[in-house]
């Protein structure tokens, strides 16, 4: 049995609704809530959706009324049919193209042209087909980092979904080793037979992919394979703020942080964060409402050099 509550509202509101959602400690990690627009010719007439396992009890309905700081509008609470609603939400998205990526689901044809790496994500319980703006958004930075020169052995993808961003780093650093994570167990499957799909090799070696199921950093094998290159975190506002210490931590000094999943209002918060956890900022770029924050971590050491042209290129940018 499912069940939706919806709240319209305007964008103002329903965003700090979110954002105040992401303070809450102890919420239901059963209920899921999200924000859109009801239709691209009214952008500043949103929705708030909160979907529930269980006919939604008073305790519910005033978890999601707390989020309201001035008061909730009047709620449509409905029975929903059985049906995956993810999947339903993503089936015939229309592909999309973001530097040499094409990302499209299997309704859809490869490009099959030059220089274009085709990534086929079927619509699954996993987020990321790579239509959402803040995975778009990635692809893009992660196209932009390669072509300012970034050097990456070794990457995590942490809170992968669908494991589209590290594939496509795998892509632009084919010898790179690579490790992705989830806190969703469902994760582990899809990202494997997407990996099969789309012919990206699975293990543990240069070149490979391996997979855990962990929250945030907390697992031993991401904290054998640290410190990284680069670490990329398309998650929430909330996480990357209390993450950050550790993010910092699992990166080599000048290493590249790839953050989003984070509102344009909410970037202050998550770059202050990061400043006081040593890294700063070398590119941002925003998709609509959200923001996509590539970060290097400051290095300890000195750099040595017998000359400046000796200097690596970042550095001299940075």
């Amino acid at each position: 049995m499912s069940w939706k509550i919806t709240v319209l509202a305007p964008r103002d509101v329903v965003q700090a609704a979110l954002i105040a959602h992401e303070d809450v400690f102890d919420w239901d990690g059963d209920i899921v809530i999200a924000g859109s627009e009801i239709a691209e010719d009214r952008p500043d007439d949103w929705q708030l959706e909160a979907w529930f396992d269980r006919k939604p009890t008073a305790a519910d309905r005033a978890a999601i009324a707390a989020l309201f700081v001035d008061g909730m509008p009047k709620p449509v609470i409905e029975k929903l049919p059985e049906t995956d609603w993810v999947t339903l939400s993503q089936a015939g998205v229309e592909p999309i193209r973001e530097g040499p990526f094409h990302v499209h689901t299997p309704d859809y044809a490869p490009l099959e042209e030059p220089g274009v790496r085709d990534f086929v994500i079927p619509a699954s319980l996993a987020f990321g087909t790579g239509q959402h703006a803040t995975t778009a958004g990635c692809l893009a930075m992660l196209a932009h980092m390669k072509a300012q020169g970034v050097i990456v052995r070794s990457l995590a993808d942490i809170g992968t979904g669908t494991g589209l961003l590290a594939f496509a780093g795998l892509y632009l650093w084919p010898h790179a080793r690579a490790l992705a994570s989830d806190i969703d167990a469902v994760c582990g499957p899809v990202m494997a037979l997407n990996a099969d799909t789309n012919h990206v090799p699975l293990g543990d070696g240069p070149g490979k992919l391996a997979m855990v199921i962990a929250a945030g950093t907390d697992h031993p094998l991401i904290r054998a394979s640290a410190p990284f290159d680069l670490l990329i975190a398309n998650i929430l506002a909330g996480p990357l703020v209390e993450l950050a210490p550790d993010f910092a931590d699992s990166v080599v000094p000048g290493g590249s942080v790839l953050l989003s999943g984070l509102l344009t209002t909410q970037e202050p918060a998550v770059r202050a964060a990061y400043a006081r956890a040593g890294l700063r900022l070398a590119a941002r770029l925003t998709r609509g409402d959200w923001s996509v924050l590539w970060l290097r971590r400051r290095s300890r050491g000195r750099i040595r050099a017998s000359a400046v042209g000796k200097l690596p290129e970042w550095s001299r940018r940075w």
